[in-house]
């Protein structure tokens, strides 16, 4: 009787088991390897058609490094500049470089966080709105050109990221 009363206060209190359960949960999108492979290597291809040494990197979601290629011939500074723009991209969930209301001929104020830049190349990798990764190119002499490699190497994936 004890055991009957209690189970009938619980299921009064908490519900019956199972009602929680038929929620479902989030879906969240992934960024795999092959297609982090991918966008880098087309990346990196285009730079390199253009003479360019860079370094390229990929984040995920998480901000973790994910893929790093640096050209032969990159130099060594590449790979920090490209984890500054890497880190803009997640930060703002947009490309990096200076802010869109720059007048023009202004230089670009300081970074509004410390380990973020004003230096175009960095570009967020996402499913509809859904931040996944961003992909970061350095090296190239202009922000402009690195931004142009690293949205090829989106272009060549944007089938996958729908």
């Amino acid at each position: 009787m004890k055991v009957a009363t209690f189970l009938a206060l619980a299921v009064a209190t908490f519900g019956t088991p199972g009602i929680a359960l038929t929620q479902s949960l989030p879906s969240t999108k992934v960024l795999t390897i092959d297609v982090a492979q991918t966008i880098a290597q087309e990346a990196l291809a285009v730079c390199r058609a253009n003479g360019y040494k860079v370094t390229v990197l990929i984040v995920d979601a998480g901000n973790l490094q994910k893929l790093l290629l640096r050209d032969d011939g990159a130099p060594m500074g590449t790979i920090e500049v490209a984890r500054l723009k890497a880190n803009t991209a997640m930060a703002f969930g947009r490309p990096s470089g200076p802010p869109a209301n720059l007048p023009p001929g202004t230089p670009a104020p300081p970074p509004l966080l410390p380990t973020t830049t004003n230096a175009m190349g960095g570009v967020p990798i996402k499913v509809g709105d859904q931040l996944i990764g961003a992909v970061a190119v350095s090296g190239a002499p202009g922000g402009d050109k690195d931004a142009a490699c690293a949205n090829a190497g989106l272009t060549k994936v944007a089938d996958k990221l729908k």
